[in-house]
């Protein structure tokens, strides 16, 4: 809500005063409401239904569909492909303690990345799935198996990374 204008004549300043930068605690505050806000967003999309190279709730999400829709409603700007969105972002140690909501996890074989999703806290993160065919809730770490592509990486979407020029405020 902006303040009632002030007039010079009344004797008040009119022009607002200048504003003091945020604090390490405020930038972090709003790093996490960041995170916060891209684990609600996907939380919403739980049981869309697969398909591939789908990108909206509507149709369908495929992975990186899942994860581009996501950054696109807050305003963050995110490649089409796991493989590019894979190198969005900071890259963060492959460390469950390190991790926090709303990272992005990679999976693959070698260098290859061909799967993604969002970490959502607790061990556990979301994903558009091939094999559930649609969108699910599932742990990061799970038991080796042919089908499961393991977990390769960790990549955090920065504040940088946000159009700060768009008038859609972070939920």
């Amino acid at each position: 809500m902006r303040p009632a204008t002030l007039r010079a004549q009344d004797g008040v300043r009119t022009t607002p005063p200048v504003e003091e930068p945020q604090s390490f605690t405020a930038f972090r505050y709003t790093a996490l409401a960041l995170g916060d806000s891209i684990v609600e967003l996907a939380r919403e999309q739980l049981g869309k239904r697969y398909v591939f190279g789908g990108a909206s709730p509507r149709r369908g999400f495929d992975c990186s569909g899942l994860v581009q829709y996501i950054a696109t409603v807050l305003h963050i700007d995110l490649p089409r492909t796991a493989r590019l969105q894979a190198r969005a972002g900071e890259a963060i140690a492959k460390d469950t303690a390190q991790l926090l909501p709303g990272d992005l996890v990679t999976f693959g074989r070698g260098s290859r990345i061909s799967h993604i999703g969002i970490y959502v806290g607790n061990g556990r993160f979301i994903h558009a799935s091939t094999k559930a065919g649609r969108v699910i809730e599932t742990a990061l770490i799970r038991p080796s198996a042919r089908d499961i592509k393991p977990w390769q990486g960790v990549r955090r979407i920065a504040l940088a990374d946000v159009d700060t020029t768009s008038d859609g405020p972070l939920r």
